[in-house]
């Protein structure tokens, strides 16, 4: 008998009807963040619509590992499910998303993502860049190093002057422009994290609060179970390697930690060294693995 005959199939969630969720998503934090920060968001004062689509698994009962699939396809798959289970569950979520298209990525726990990869592979054009080995990093307490204290939450009329800076910090990382003609929606994207409240800026000359350019920004990502996922970190070239980072990067960690989320964490690239080494200085510790397939 099949998986999908015996209910192993996977089957499509509300997120705005199913806050049980939530609790499976407490179970790796650090790993799920962004998904239940997606499902918060559709429970909350607004009742914002869903961004994407909450497939759970198994077909029937409470879900015991889930996919979320809107821009980019992110599982959550606890740890503490089987290796037949954890099987079954990726092969499920890989038949439910496969015949769709227009993702950007695929990302998320390494062994979840490159085992969902193996099932959509074949099906799907060849990835344009697979990065395994991504720490996953987590801070829980305050910064080792002294928060810069010019680092500071950007103001919705800053939004110009940091922009920029966000387009050049996610060319950098993704391999191209997120801005074209076809689509502003990323603009959208940098304006509602600054209307968040999620977004930090160091700007030039801050002593005299001169803010004629930009010095380093950071963004929380998502925020959900107290949990913030820092990511957009990005310092002007002429001023890396000149110990910037860490004090801000403990400014960012200070502030969150005080009024938003008292775990922070973020995952990078495994040969960005200098970046794990700023990262470890702060006081992040590694937590597990990511991987991200690119497309």
């Amino acid at each position: 008998m099949s998986d999908a005959c015996q209910g192993h199939a996977a089957r499509l969630i509300d997120p705005r009807s199913r806050r049980d969720v939530l609790a499976l998503c407490a179970l790796v934090p650090e790993s799920a963040v962004f998904v239940a920060a997606q499902i918060e968001r559709t429970l909350g004062e607004y009742g914002e619509s869903p961004a994407g689509d909450l497939w759970g698994w198994p077909s029937e009962g409470p879900p015991r590992a889930l996919c979320w699939a809107g821009a980019n396809i992110v599982p959550v798959v606890p740890p503490d499910l089987d290796v037949h289970d954890r099987r079954v569950a990726l092969r499920a979520f890989a038949q439910a998303v496969g015949s769709a298209s227009g993702f950007a990525s695929l990302t998320g726990d390494e062994s979840s993502v490159l085992t969902l990869w193996s099932h959509l592979s074949g099906q799907w054009p060849a990835a344009r860049e697979i990065r395994r080995g991504q720490p996953l990093l987590a801070i829980n307490r305050d910064p080792d190093v002294e928060p810069d204290p010019w680092v500071r939450i950007t103001a919705p009329s800053e939004i110009p002057l940091v922009l920029p800076a966000c387009v050049a910090m996610f060319t950098h990382e993704v391999g191209y422009s997120p801005i074209t003609e076809e689509s502003t929606a990323y603009v959208g994207h940098v304006t509602s994290i600054v209307e968040r409240g999620y977004s930090f800026s160091r700007f030039a000359g801050a002593n005299s609060r001169s803010q004629s350019a930009v010095e380093f920004t950071a963004e929380l990502g998502a925020v959900a179970l107290d949990v913030a996922q820092v990511q957009g970190v990005w310092v002007a070239p002429h001023l890396r390697g000149t110990g910037l980072s860490a004090p801000a990067l403990a400014a960012v960690v200070a502030h969150t930690r005080a009024h938003i989320a008292r775990t922070l964490c973020l995952y990078a690239n495994s040969h960005n060294v200098p970046a794990l080494r700023t990262y470890a200085r702060v006081g992040y510790e590694r937590v597990g693995t990511f991987a991200t397939v690119l497309f």
